[in-house]
């Protein structure tokens, strides 16, 4: 197939019977009614082999015996033409865009012989159709909701035309498209690529959840969302508590029955929450919460302890399919956080010879941290600015972390990363940079250098949980 004629506009002659050499006939019938004697296919098909796809068209009268039930209609006993459209189509352009229209064009039946060939359809299925048609002349679509793109996007699978899957996986993504996409029907390979897309969407855009930033977006997702976002090993938090805090909220603005609420988080989403990274203090929370069943809770709290008794922040299972869907809950997220840490310029003046100033503690996969900002020598005998990250020392058990420090710099004030380095952490370890900035202290400290805006130093670190 000559792909720059596929990639050629020829919207001009889209339903125009000098540019066309057939007519195509739509019979639009009444969506069915599912009942126990009928299958449904209709939205959830499996594209059978190509042998098939020429039985989408009617046959005459005296090809009736001897046609076959099509494999994405539905077999009920009675369909009720409501309406006919007919269009002026040409045969190479929507031959060339789809194998289902080469094989409905060249499949010898006399209706195709006398140059009119019959489609039909399910009227839900109509104002994708036109779309598409209209895409297979112009190789663009003119509409952007939703659920309308959604609709093009099943009559394209329907009628195997791939130009146009290649070309909604390219569109934007949405938080609307993306969860219509996640509801979209898993069996579909064809569709497989835009529900990927539509979960790493979902979870690149919300990777920090506890960000108030889209608390309101977050709240509107489906469930299927949540799911697919809660599945992901690469949510910016600090500690699982998030996690579960979030999840928690979530499902008690979506479900105001506490039946409703107690089955979605004990079917659906506790199996996301990776409970053996909670703090102790949260499960005992999750112990006493009504939203899940007690015995539940009780065997999450219960298995997550063992878990922690065994070997903290070290569980990792087997990297297989089925382990990864089973075990997802027994295995650790990269958890990462950046925190700040602010200094007047006085404050650092102060620190010369041998200061220190503290940051407040913070919470890190479980365990306190803290930052410790300090006036060092250096090897070279001169003084200069250190940064350290530490460990409170009642804290028990270790940890490995990657840290990142960075600071605000001139001219382009932002931040900007300094140094890197990890360390497995115990209670009272304290390890850093001994020289942030690589230049003495008089340069550091001096008010009209890169290091301070408006008289104050911007610190960030970034740290990330490893395993």
């Amino acid at each position: 197939m000559d792909s720059s004629y596929c990639e050629s506009n020829f919207s001009f002659a889209f339903n125009d019977m000098h540019y066309s050499n057939r007519l195509l006939r739509i019979e639009i019938i009444t969506d069915p009614v599912y009942s126990d004697n009928c299958t449904r296919h209709h939205r959830k098909r499996k594209r059978q082999n190509d042998n098939d796809d020429e039985t989408c068209v009617i046959p005459s009268d005296d090809e009736a015996a001897s046609s076959r039930a099509s494999n994405w209609m539905v077999d009920c006993p009675a369909t009720t033409v409501v309406r006919v459209k007919t269009l002026h189509i040409s045969s190479p352009i929507l031959a060339a865009q789809s194998p289902f229209f080469f094989k409905l064009f060249s499949n010898g039946m006399s209706e195709t012989k006398q140059g009119h060939v019959s489609l039909r359809i399910y009227a839900s299925e109509e104002a994708g159709l036109m779309e598409l048609l209209k895409f297979m002349y112009r190789n663009t679509l003119n509409i952007t909701a939703a659920p309308a793109l959604l609709d093009v996007l099943m009559v394209a699978d329907k009628f195997d035309v791939p130009s146009c899957m290649r070309y909604l996986l390219n569109l934007p993504m949405t938080p609307d498209s993306a969860s219509l996409y996640l509801e979209l029907p898993h069996t579909v390979n064809a569709i497989q690529p835009l529900i990927d897309a539509a979960k790493q969407y979902l979870v690149g855009r919300y990777r920090e959840i506890t960000d108030d930033k889209y608390k309101e977006e977050h709240m509107a997702l489906s469930l299927s969302g949540i799911e697919a976002i809660l599945a992901s090993d690469g949510l910016q938090v600090s500690s699982e508590d998030g996690v579960y805090d979030f999840a928690l909220n979530w499902a008690r603005q979506k479900y105001c029955r506490l039946k409703e609420r107690r089955e979605v988080l004990g079917t659906r989403l506790a199996g996301l929450i990776r409970f053996p990274y909670m703090t102790c203090q949260k499960l005992e929370d999750v112990l006493t919460c009504n939203d899940f069943e007690h015995e539940s809770a009780s065997k999450l709290v219960l298995e997550a302890l063992s878990l922690k008794a065994e070997a903290p922040h070290c569980q990792r299972p087997l990297a297989t399919e089925e382990s990864i869907s089973l075990n997802r809950r027994f295995r650790a997220r990269a958890y990462k956080q950046v925190f700040y840490m602010h200094l007047e310029w006085e404050d650092c003046v102060s620190l010369f010879p041998s200061g220190h100033v503290y940051s407040e503690a913070f919470d890190f996969g479980g365990q306190m941290f803290f930052l410790s900002a300090h006036c060092n020598m250096d090897n070279n005998g001169s003084h200069c600015f250190a940064l350290s990250l530490g460990l409170k020392e009642n804290c028990s058990g270790s940890i490995d972390v990657d840290y990142e420090f960075g600071a605000r710099l001139k001219p382009t004030k932002k931040f900007t990363s300094l140094y890197k380095s990890n360390c497995t952490f115990y209670g009272g370890t304290l390890i850093g940079c001994k020289n942030l900035f690589n230049v003495p202290w008089t340069s550091f400290i001096a008010e009209n250098g890169v290091f301070f805006f408006k008289g104050r130093l911007h610190l960030a670190t970034k740290l990330t949980i490893t395993h």
